[in-house]
């Protein structure tokens, strides 16, 4: 109740004054730029439309949910969001098709997934087509369970009591108590937890290595976190979609003062407290590279990836007043205050203030929250519904119609 409570006024400070252009259509805008600049695909090369994202914890996430949404706005797609107050797909609570606002009248007919779920593929195949792609993001289990420290330290039963994830890693089963494991599952393998098993499964071989095949069988790409740049280039070519597609502003990041330095026992110990997590890392980071070298060649992949910097550099200079984020307390625009949690300070942006409007709309969609654009396309596509945690939605102009779900 705590963290809803939070949520809840976290959003209340963004949504009162979130701009009204917000909604107004941006699908035919694109910054200027030439198709061999951008690698824009063939024309033979048809840009998937139907995608599933797992959406997994403390793995710049909520970057790629914010290429998602994008995505979904320039295709007009309908996204399978949260029902009624939710703002997770039931999450720790393994996903049935009812956590979808509108399944039982919509159904089998959404376009995108890609809110925080625990996965359950037989459930999922009820709400996404049969052609969906499915991918999903990980991340090294060592840099995870720092970022998860102090970003759930004031939840998690396992951290509260410790003064810093040094000292909870010397002994972490004297702080963590496995049948608490919804209150608990950000301490330990909670990439494996996210993928639908159990995160306090015994390390045994066989059983590893039959969820890493069921991985492999229900998900057509895992990237890696950790090489962001490079899993947007396979994303995109894989997906068929365009470089602008996948351009980013990153978000949910934290300040830097809040990293805390992990001792070389600790990030052994990791390795082995995390050991699900870790097995699965090796196994899909290997995958990720050889799929690479397979389909687009490191060659082809470094001019890929220069452009996507050069791309975003541009970008960031025509958006951002200071050319980077900035501390949650320099955030000028309260709509953009992103959720904050535990001792983390997420970072946020400040656009500029001579923007025109149709720029400013797409600015400004690069560095929303992912609370205010979920609440935001849940109005849009729901709006006989109560909003969002009881919010108005004051970013449609009263002269649109808002769009409704439709059957595709």
């Amino acid at each position: 109740m705590h963290v809803r409570c939070l949520i809840v006024f976290s959003l209340f400070l963004g949504l009162t004054s979130l701009s009204a252009f917000l909604h107004m259509k941006n699908k035919n805008y694109r910054f200027s730029k030439s198709h061999e600049e951008l690698l824009i695909p063939p024309t033979s090369c048809h840009a998937k439309t139907n995608v599933m994202f797992l959406k997994t914890h403390k793995t710049a996430s909520s970057t790629v949910l914010n290429i998602m949404f994008r995505f979904a706005e320039r295709y007009n797609l309908t996204v399978a969001l949260p029902a009624d107050q939710l703002y997770h797909l039931g999450y720790p609570r393994t996903f049935v098709a009812q956590f979808v606002e509108g399944f039982e009248t919509i159904g089998q007919n959404y376009n995108i997934m890609c809110n925080h779920l625990r996965f359950n593929p037989l459930e999922v195949k009820k709400v996404m087509a049969a052609n969906t792609f499915y991918f999903s993001i990980l991340r090294n289990p060592i840099r995870l369970l720092e970022s998860s420290y102090i970003y759930y330290k004031s939840i998690v039963p396992a951290f509260k009591n410790t003064k810093n994830v040094n000292e909870f890693l010397a002994s972490p089963t004297k702080y963590y108590h496995p049948a608490d494991y919804r209150a608990n599952i950000y301490a330990k393998n909670i990439m494996w937890f996210d993928f639908g098993y159990n995160n306090n499964a015994e390390d045994d071989t066989k059983y590893i290595q039959a969820v890493l095949e069921e991985i492999e069988q229900n998900f057509h790409l895992i990237l890696i976190a950790d090489y962001f740049d490079e899993s947007m280039i396979l994303l995109k070519n894989t997906l068929c979609w365009d470089l602008d597609d996948v351009i980013y502003f990153k978000l949910n990041a934290r300040s830097q003062e809040t990293v805390q330095t992990l001792t070389p026992e600790s990030e052994e110990q990791i390795k082995a407290w995390c050991s699900l997590d870790w097995k699965l890392y090796l196994h899909f980071n290997q995958s990720f590279w050889r799929r690479i070298e397979e389909t687009i060649g490191l060659e082809v992949l470094e001019k890929e990836v220069d452009l996507l910097r050069t791309r975003q550099k541009e970008l960031m200079e025509t958006c951002l007043s200071e050319q980077e984020a900035v501390r949650k307390d320099h955030i000028r625009n309260k709509a953009l205050l992103p959720f904050q949690s535990g001792a983390a300070n997420i970072l946020g942006y400040n656009l500029k203030q001579d923007l025109d409007n149709r720029t400013l709309r797409t600015c400004q969609k690069m560095v929303i929250p992912e609370l205010q654009y979920m609440s935001y396309l849940y109005s849009v596509q729901h709006p006989h519904k109560r909003k969002k945690m009881g919010l108005p939605l004051l970013w449609t102009s009263v002269q649109e119609k808002v769009r409704a779900p439709v059957s595709n």
